[in-house]
């Protein structure tokens, strides 16, 4: 729920967690329960926030169905599947072994 400001006559301004249907309704003052409507004194605080939390919040929201996309072109070495070469280590009886590979996993 966001965060909105509101004034009180006798008391000044307060802040309050409201849903977003009710932005427009007044809200009782915690002092003196008068109801108070909502101002705008503050600019939103999106712009100062810092360059990692604006990150943060782009990764957040990104749609689980859109891909990640690379920035290098396709046939890539280092992104693209299947583009590597592994490197074989071929023992004399002719065993063949990858270093650098998960050690269990058994060659055809």
């Amino acid at each position: 729920m966001p965060v909105y400001e509101f004034y009180c006559d006798t008391h000044g301004t307060f802040d309050a967690l409201r849903p977003m249907a009710a932005y427009a309704e007044p809200c009782p003052c915690p002092d003196c329960g008068t109801p108070a409507p909502r101002v705008l004194l503050t600019p939103p605080r999106l712009g100062a926030s810092d360059r990692g939390r604006i990150k943060a919040h782009a990764i957040n929201e990104r749609s689980a169905d859109s891909p990640r996309r690379s920035s290098h072109g396709p046939g890539c070495a280092c992104c693209s599947p299947g583009s590597r070469k592994a490197a074989v280590a071929r023992a004399p009886d002719g065993a063949k072994s990858f270093p650098g590979r998960r050690p269990w996993m058994i060659s055809h």
